[in-house]
């Protein structure tokens, strides 16, 4: 069994920030990599930022320079730092955690929710 845990969601002005975080707990082995996704109301689930066990990140254009990614192997932990947030950032924020070769796998988070206030 794995539990995917986030945190640290809520109401913000627009410019300010917020930091997520994402906890992976349970029967993991062989993390390769974790990732940030959000969906507004209305619209599809989109990737925001993937980091993986050796480090590299990846981010969507709509955030690159204002958003970074970033884990604690041993906590098997991803964080989500969002800085100059605009109200286009309002969404629920879903951490995924894969791993696994011979018997892949994927867990998602329940979701923490981010609303940027104008």
């Amino acid at each position: 069994q794995v539990q995917v845990v986030e945190s640290g969601g809520g109401l913000v002005q627009a410019g300010g920030s917020l930091r997520l975080s994402c906890a992976a707990s349970g029967s993991i082995f062989s993390l390769r990599g974790m990732r940030w996704y959000r969906q507004a109301p209305g619209k599809q689930r989109e990737l925001v930022a993937s980091i993986t066990s050796g480090g590299s990140t990846n981010y969507a254009d709509s955030v690159k320079g204002r958003f970074t990614i970033s884990r604690d192997n041993a906590k098997n932990t991803v964080y989500l730092q969002m800085n100059s947030l605009k109200s286009e950032d309002t969404a629920v924020y879903y951490c995924n955690v894969y791993g696994g070769y011979v018997d892949p796998y994927d867990y998602w988070g329940q979701g923490t929710q981010v609303t940027v206030s104008s």
